[in-house]
């Protein structure tokens, strides 16, 4: 992978590729999108189930608290029943869940329904990208620039859908992605055959056991916070912005494609210049700074803070994921789910404190406490930098590899 260059579009483009490799990635990019989905129509639903914005953020908090979960649940499951049937699995829990998210009466059937479909999101997302390289033709360094765009185009996507759907109901943002998971499912099952299995099977405890590696601790602390600013931004920007779901999907959508272009084409180049500690310092204290213009900001400002966000959001997943993925001696698979483990607490923590805090305080609070976040991240890569800079030093400029299963949801 180190001699590999992800950018070349000779024989190893991204364009030249089996049908399973972009069955696969297309689902990846459906998949994606569900994250960011409800952005647009936070308001709406909390309208139209009589909630308060503390209570609709619990969408996010059920989702990625279960999604944390699954993580010590996914690589024993894929190393059991195979890549193929986990990717069918996760697809199916998340067209069921999808489908009745859109039938809820109440905010709580709304949040437990989200809960289920994060299990199959965790199942299918965490699973996909071993399956695009060990699938793809050309090596890993397109399979993994592939997956990387579908990442950034689903991101992207989702808001905008979330607009274009919600815009006549709340409800129809998660049917059409119930029908968009469906064609997945069925394309997956007619294109792609079944992986070959590891020849280690991976225990429930593994991904724990990783994190005592020092080194890899120290990405799961430093990204635990940084991913409470991300999805304080994610999560509680809406409300804020206090748009239609047409002006708000576009934010997102601008938001989306510069965390895509950020990802794909920027961070790694950056890397290569200055070194993965120092990017990904600056741009955790950038986004600090970007946290407090939003913040304190007019509401113009706070459109500009939140589409600029996704720059250095975009940056800080890239270099995240190649630290946790080569920090440590475990096998990647298991160094990247427990690394996710850690992480997605955080992100599940954020969209329900953040209205919470405006509640105990005012509006400007939760992006201070967001702010502060993002430093004592940086602060974590600061003091623990002895023990990053070697694997840091390493990675430059490459992206994950072969067997590194969960670049989940950068």
């Amino acid at each position: 992978m180190q001699g590999e260059d992800p950018f070349d579009q000779g024989a190893g483009s991204i364009l030249r590729q089996p049908k399973a490799v972009w069955a696969t990635a297309g689902a990846s990019v459906v998949a994606f999108m569900g994250i960011g989905l409800v952005d647009p129509i936070l308001p709406s639903i909390a309208k139209g189930l009589e909630a308060t914005p503390s209570q609709v953020s619990l969408l996010f908090t059920s989702y990625f608290l279960i999604t944390a979960v699954a993580m010590l649940v996914t690589g024993f499951v894929s190393s059991r029943m195979g890549g193929r049937k986990t990717l069918l699995a996760g697809l199916a829990l998340v067209v069921v869940f999808a489908a009745l998210s859109g039938t809820s009466t109440s905010v709580g059937e709304l949040v437990g329904f989200r809960a289920g479909w994060g299990l199959g999101n965790a199942l299918f997302v965490s699973t996909s990208l071993a399956v695009i390289v060990g699938a793809a033709a050309g090596g890993s360094a397109a399979a993994i620039l592939l997956y990387e765009s579908a990442l950034g185009l689903g991101m992207a996507c989702g808001p905008l859908l979330g607009a274009l759907l919600g815009d006549a109901s709340w409800r129809y943002p998660f049917f059409g992605t119930a029908a968009l998971m469906a064609i997945g499912f069925i394309c997956i099952t007619a294109f792609l055959k079944e992986q070959p299995r590891p020849a280690r099977k991976t225990s429930l405890l593994d991904p724990v056991k990783a994190l005592g590696h020092g080194g890899l601790a120290s990405v799961a602390a430093s990204a635990f916070f940084y991913n409470y600013a991300f999805f304080t931004i994610l999560a509680f920007t809406p409300f804020v912005l206090d748009m239609t779901p047409y002006r708000s999907g576009a934010v997102f959508f601008a938001w989306g494609l510069l965390l895509a272009v950020f990802s794909v084409l920027v961070a790694p180049r950056l890397q290569k210049r200055f070194g993965s500690l120092k990017v990904l310092g600056a741009s955790l204290l950038l986004l600090a700074v970007d946290l407090l213009v939003l913040g304190y900001g007019n509401h113009t400002a706070a459109i500009v803070c939140t589409i600029v966000s996704g720059a250095f959001i975009g940056m800080n997943n890239t270099v995240y994921t190649e630290l946790a993925l080569g920090v440590s001696d475990a096998p990647r698979p298991v160094a990247s789910a427990g690394y996710n483990f850690v992480r997605w607490f955080a992100a599940a923590a954020a969209p329900y404190l953040a209205p919470k805090i405006e509640e105990w305080s005012d509006i400007h609070v939760p992006f201070v406490v967001a702010a502060i976040a993002a430093v004592v991240g940086a602060l974590v890569v600061w003091a623990r930098r002895s023990a990053l800079t070697h694997e840091a030093e390493a990675l430059e400029p490459k992206h994950a590899t072969e067997d590194g299963v969960a670049a989940f949801a950068d």
